[in-house]
């Protein structure tokens, strides 16, 4: 698939956003060498919270939602830092789950704030074909190829009604520019400064 993207001409995305699919981010890193990875935080939330008993899940469910919704990145790594000292005597497999992914799961901050929302986790991705797959499963065998890519065409149009408008799309044309963010805010340079 991102092969047959690149020949059409897609240019190099910015930013991927992932689950642990590990086959994805090989070959991403194969075909577009220069994106940044970002790993999805409700499915990294999910893997680490299945390492610790029920009993501690509470305590460490807040504990990372800590870390993805500082302020800062350097907030952020304080956070997970304290994460990894609270619980690497106890559950060092928790810990390495999530130490694996730290930097892929702080992408984000390179970006606008209010992508962040978006692009911290593939959610919105996957809610959107959640009831085009729901459908396609229940009618497997019944259609056509050119029936279904109807029928998948119909759903995500009546499913459309219900998305979100995507916040901060004024500033996309900074990210698409190559405009540098830090924890959120644009980046201004030295000639930008002297304007």
């Amino acid at each position: 698939m991102l092969l047959k993207l690149k020949q059409r001409g897609m240019n190099v995305p910015m930013l991927g956003i992932g689950d642990g699919a590990l086959g994805f981010w090989a070959a991403a890193d194969q075909i577009f060498s220069e994106m940044r990875h970002q790993r999805c935080w409700v499915h990294k939330t999910a893997n680490v919270l299945n390492k610790l008993p029920k009993s501690a899940q509470p305590k460490a469910r807040q504990a990372l939602h800590e870390i993805w919704m500082a302020e800062t990145r350097k907030n952020a790594e304080n956070a997970f830092d304290l994460f990894v000292k609270r619980y690497e005597d106890k559950y060092p497999g928790t810990v390495q789950c999530l130490l694996k992914d730290q930097y892929e799961l702080l992408a984000f901050y390179y970006f606008p704030a209010a992508h962040w929302k978006s692009i911290r986790t593939t959610n919105p991705i996957e809610s959107t074909f959640a009831t085009i797959r729901h459908r396609t499963k229940r009618s497997k065998g019944c259609l056509s190829s050119t029936g279904m890519l109807h029928m998948m065409f119909k759903l995500g149009q009546c499913t459309q009604k219900r998305w979100h408008r995507l916040r901060g799309f004024d500033h996309l044309a900074n990210v698409i520019r190559g405009v540098k963010f830090r924890d959120g805010i644009e980046v201004k340079t030295a000639n930008q400064v002297a304007a």
